[in-house]
């Protein structure tokens, strides 16, 4: 997957997912399914989220979290989209970067007759993004028609067995594609070919990442890591802390009973300096309250965003002003909770 794709940028890719429609190959994200008997109750002793809250056919948000007992518990090792078939059969989208420790865990702690498989190579990922993505399903004959992170099967432009997925990354309407990896081709010319009338581009990460900063959403190794957890990225929502056990969940629970040690927040630029990941954020004093964790410039907003882990005793909240560390010199930024622009995903 390319930063950006010749003769657009990452400026005009961005503006063609919020104004109509993008395509993105995220063939890079992990595939893999757990199959046999109770599969399903199997995945969710371990991850995070709780997969009584959805049923056949719909797909959840989930983290997979250091055990208790080790080092760093709690800590977040990736995370991850599970979709649920049934109860014996959910298929695993995780991270490229953390897939194979993510299944060599569940493969470690995986009972009798329950299969964890890496399906990689096998599984392609398209994504179309944008207002206007369910004009271009329709026109290629795939189901358009579903409930947010829900999916269905359906036969492909050429007759291939294509996952559609109602969920993504850039908070606007769209869907992920999961396909054979030896049909992918296929389907992403059928879909550059009908998205023509409504001016769809393919777009590479530096959009995706644009896009997934404006709403807020956390990217592994950034907002998320095995230093940093859910409670400390606001992520405690894809947590079922009614659920009797996960990987993590004791120090999860004491972390949250006692209150994260610092948080993440949004910094909103009101001048030209742009926030960058690893600058020093500053307080009304001058020292140093946290760091940036990710930063860009919000083609939306024409400004200077960023997320950053904030110490909760500096006390600060949203409009506060404070200041990010570029190169020794003070630029002033404001306290904003993300997302920073309105998401159109449900």
């Amino acid at each position: 997957m390319p930063i950006e794709y010749a003769g657009g940028g990452v400026l005009a890719e961005h503006a063609a997912v919020r104004e109509g429609v993008g395509l993105f190959d995220v063939s890079h994200l992990g595939t893999a399914t757990v199959r046999g008997p109770g599969a399903a109750a199997f995945v969710n002793a371990c991850l995070t989220n709780d997969l009584a809250r959805i049923g056949p056919g719909q797909a959840q948000y989930t983290l997979c979290c250091v055990p208790d007992g080790e080092e760093r518990a709690g800590g977040v090792v990736d995370d991850l989209i599970v979709y649920l078939h049934g109860p014996d059969d959910v298929l695993l989208v995780p991270n490229a970067a953390n897939a194979a420790a993510v299944l060599a865990r569940l493969s470690a702690e995986a009972p009798a007759g329950v299969t964890v498989i890496d399906r990689h190579t096998e599984v392609a990922v398209l994504a179309l993004q944008g207002p206007r993505s369910p004009e271009v399903l329709a026109a290629v004959g795939l189901p358009g028609e579903l409930g947010y992170m829900s999916f269905a099967d359906a036969a492909g432009p050429d007759g291939s067995e294509v996952t559609v997925c109602r969920t993504g990354y850039t908070g606007e309407h769209g869907y992920e594609l999961l396909i054979a990896a030896d049909r992918a081709g296929e389907l992403w010319d059928a879909l550059l070919a009908a998205g023509a009338p409504q001016q769809l581009r393919p777009c590479g990460l530096g959009a995706r990442d644009t896009l997934r900063t404006e709403m807020g959403y956390p990217l592994h190794g950034h907002e998320l890591s095995l230093d940093i957890t859910p409670n400390q990225a606001r992520s405690g929502w894809a947590v079922g802390w009614g659920k009797d056990a996960f990987w993590g969940h004791e120090a999860l629970r004491a972390e949250k009973a006692a209150g994260p040690a610092r948080q993440l927040w949004g910094l909103q630029a009101p001048g030209r300096g742009i926030p960058r990941p690893g600058m020093a954020v500053l307080g009304a004093d001058g020292l140093a309250i946290g760091e940036v964790t990710s930063g860009t410039f919000s083609p939306t907003l024409r400004t200077g965003i960023a997320l950053a882990l904030l110490d909760t005793s500096s006390g600060v909240g949203v409009g506060d002003e404070v200041a990010v560390d570029v190169r020794g010199r003070p630029q002033p930024v404001v306290v904003r909770r993300p997302p920073f622009v309105a998401s159109h995903v449900r």
